[in-house]
């Protein structure tokens, strides 16, 4: 029988941490990687988990692989701490893993957004893969690999990801200065095409070819708000350049 270890990444999120871990029960193992909380995060996570890891942050690959190296189990899940196993899901991943027909496999997330999942605003992520080879590589979007092939589960993970308008946008200033001080120690410059035509594009990519005017007015923010924080992660990296951080 194949075991399955569940890889938490954690920062303060006292709010959101019990019932992703409550989501994940059914794992043989469960390992959070803190990034040193200031809040109550690690406190609540104790009686839930297995293995408790904490690691100054400096990138999501580099946390993510230290956590991958602390696990025991033939099978690893990573979960974000606002996210949540359904029982469908559950029950899928354990036939999956019973008896495996890949290396790894795909979830598909519908965002929860103005109290309704947006099932057109929506991403296939792999993130059950067989421990032996896989890794994680980039350190603005980082990236899942396993060796071997990939599939798709079926079921949904649910994602909270959207807190809020003003959590939202406060989310993408904060990982739009991440990704520019990223792309700045790169050399790269932010061009008028990025400024101009990038932000456009990811809204027409949300809106139109995903089918985000589907999910009514919901779609049309999400849609908005993603190519704002595209705009802003070349205006931050434009003033990263200039000296005024």
């Amino acid at each position: 029988m194949h075991s399955l270890s569940v890889i938490i990444p954690a920062y303060n999120e006292e709010n959101y941490i019990e019932d992703a871990l409550r989501s994940v029960a059914f794992a043989d193992e469960i390992v959070l990687i803190d990034s040193y909380s200031t809040d109550s995060t690690v406190e609540i996570a104790k009686p839930y988990i297995t293995k408790l890891l904490q690691r100054k942050f400096d990138n999501f690959s580099a946390q993510k692989n230290f956590a991958l190296e602390h696990v025991s189990s033939d099978w690893v899940l990573f979960l974000d701490a606002d996210e949540r196993v359904t029982h469908s899901l559950e029950d899928e991943i354990k036939k999956t893993i019973a008896h495996p027909k890949h290396a790894g496999y795909k979830i598909n997330f519908p965002h929860f957004y103005m109290n309704r999942f947006l099932y057109h605003h929506s991403d296939d992520v792999l993130r059950l893969v067989k421990r032996a080879g896989a890794h994680f590589m980039g350190s603005v979007h980082e990236k899942l690999h396993c060796d071997g092939s990939v599939g798709k589960l079926k079921n949904h993970m649910l994602h909270y990801t959207y807190k809020g308008l003003e959590p939202y946008i406060r989310k993408k200033e904060s990982y739009a200065w991440f990704q520019a001080e990223q792309l700045y120690k790169k050399g790269k410059k932010a061009t008028w095409f990025h400024l101009f035509f990038k932000p456009g594009y990811r809204f027409f990519r949300s809106y139109v070819v995903k089918g985000g005017f589907k999910d009514g007015i919901p779609g049309l923010t999400v849609a908005m708000v993603n190519a704002y924080g595209v705009f802003q992660r070349y205006v931050k990296l434009r003033l990263l350049h200039k000296g005024m951080r």
